[in-house]
């Protein structure tokens, strides 16, 4: 039996071995890596422009949405927007790829986790990633082909129709203390410097501390929008759900409102700044 055992055992890790292979294999070819890690780029791009969205409304500029609409949007109108457009299709929809393989085979670049439960985490987190940079590569695909919508608009349109039944509002309470969890993780992963592990090579202290302010700042804009979301429904107004943008505005309109916006922009676009140290030192 124990024969049987100590085989079965070597079985599974030659498995596990083959799949973080596989991972390897897909992750670090040349081109899929370029490409991916041009959605690190992008993603800094639309962090840089939504925080300066958020400065400008502020400041009583001329008004716009902050968030990733929004800043595709601006994106977009600028000479060879479109162009850039299409590139960000392609580099966010292989982002969501990579994170996919990562869920299905494992991460070539990181140990297997000590722990099942933390290395189901870590799938599980990889497939959310996912779904964000699909959604990304989807808004980005809209405006390429100028059929852009409103991000704002279409999570308040869909709160309202979930709002119309009982089973759709729990689905909006308990999805909104997920992007609260979510938030409160950026901000536990940017305060303990987690977000190292994900970095290969050197660190100085510059990166750091981008990293830190970086994750802490869109922790706090994340975990906004999931209390939004619950205040919508409690309140039955689903104007209020309307994502980063209504966190952002609703910011503002509190007292000392014009400081504390001011600061949330200079926050999200110092994550954009680290994005673009992922787009270098990403562990893939």
């Amino acid at each position: 039996m124990s024969g049987l055992s100590t085989g079965t055992g070597r079985s599974r890790g030659q498995r596990g071995s083959t799949l973080s292979s596989t991972a390897g294999q897909i992750a670090q070819n040349g081109v899929f890596e370029r490409f991916a890690r041009a959605g690190f780029v992008m993603t800094g791009i639309v962090h840089l422009i939504i925080g300066y969205i958020a400065i400008r409304i502020a400041l009583g500029g001329p008004g716009g949405t902050a968030d990733q609409s929004g800043a595709l949007a601006e994106l977009a109108s600028k000479p060879g927007g479109i162009v850039v457009m299409w590139i960000g299709v392609v580099a966010f929809v292989l982002m969501g790829l990579w994170r996919l393989a990562e869920a299905a085979f494992g991460s070539a670049s990181k140990p297997d986790a000590d722990s099942k439960k933390s290395e189901a985490f870590r799938r599980v987190k990889a497939v959310a990633l996912a779904v964000i940079y699909f959604s990304f590569a989807l808004s980005a695909f809209g405006f390429a082909r100028g059929r852009g919508k409103s991000s704002s608009q279409q999570s308040a349109g869909t709160t309202g129709r979930l709002m119309q039944n009982t089973a759709g509002t729990i689905v909006l309470v308990i999805a909104g203390l997920i992007v609260i969890g979510v938030g409160g993780y950026h901000v536990y992963k940017g305060i303990g410097k987690k977000f190292l592990k994900d970095l290969e090579g050197n660190t100085g202290d510059l990166v750091r501390r981008l990293g830190m302010a970086g994750y802490i700042a869109k922790g706090l804009a994340v975990a906004a929008i999931g209390l939004l979301v619950i205040l919508a429904v409690s309140q039955s107004e689903p104007d209020k759900a309307a994502g980063l943008d209504g966190a952002l505005k609703t910011l503002g309109a509190q007292p000392y409102g014009l400081i504390l916006l001011i600061v949330a922009g200079l926050g999200i676009i110092t994550y954009g700044l680290y994005s673009f140290v992922m787009a270098r030192y990403a562990k893939m």
